[in-house]
């Protein structure tokens, strides 16, 4: 009969352990959840307003291309610029982990190592750096060709 018993328990356990973690991916797949908010491309580049990312903290974005999700970041750095990069490297890609914001700092996921903000750019690709993605910033507007963008989808 004790057996029984710690046999339910542990079956209402188990049971209430997978509920939660349905909730928390069904809580992640709702528009406005998770990391990642989509974009869509008009006329060949996605758009994004300056003031919607010029907070200084990291914004993910994701385009679906063909299957693929690219996902990539912006954030503005101590230098007052913003900086765009895919949400992936040239080493650690493969793990899918991405980066995340420390402070004026970006940190792999995978390997841990961590890149100054203000050195995310075309002079520092290679190695874990954010890969770089090129844009355009003006006043107004962060603008990213979709050519640009799908030239990263071999991270994804």
């Amino acid at each position: 009969m004790v057996q029984q018993k710690k046999g339910l328990q542990t079956l209402v356990i188990a049971l209430f352990a997978i509920a939660a973690m349905a909730t928390v991916a069904v809580a992640f797949s709702l528009p406005g959840m998770g990391k990642y908010e989509k974009v869509k491309p008009v006329n060949g580049a996605v758009t994004i307003p300056v003031a919607k990312v010029n907070d200084g903290k990291a914004h993910y974005y994701k385009l679906a291309d063909g299957g693929k999700e690219i996902n990539f970041f912006i954030v503005k750095g101590s230098d007052g610029q913003l900086h765009t990069a895919f949400d992936a490297c040239d080493v650690c890609y493969r793990e899918k982990k991405g980066y995340e914001q420390q402070g004026d700092k970006m940190n792999c996921n995978n390997c841990n190592q961590k890149f100054a903000i203000n050195k995310i750019g075309a002079a520092s690709g290679g190695g874990c750096n954010p890969s770089h993605l090129s844009a355009k910033v003006d006043a107004s507007n962060v603008t990213i060709s979709v050519t640009d963008l799908k030239a990263g989808a071999r991270f994804f």
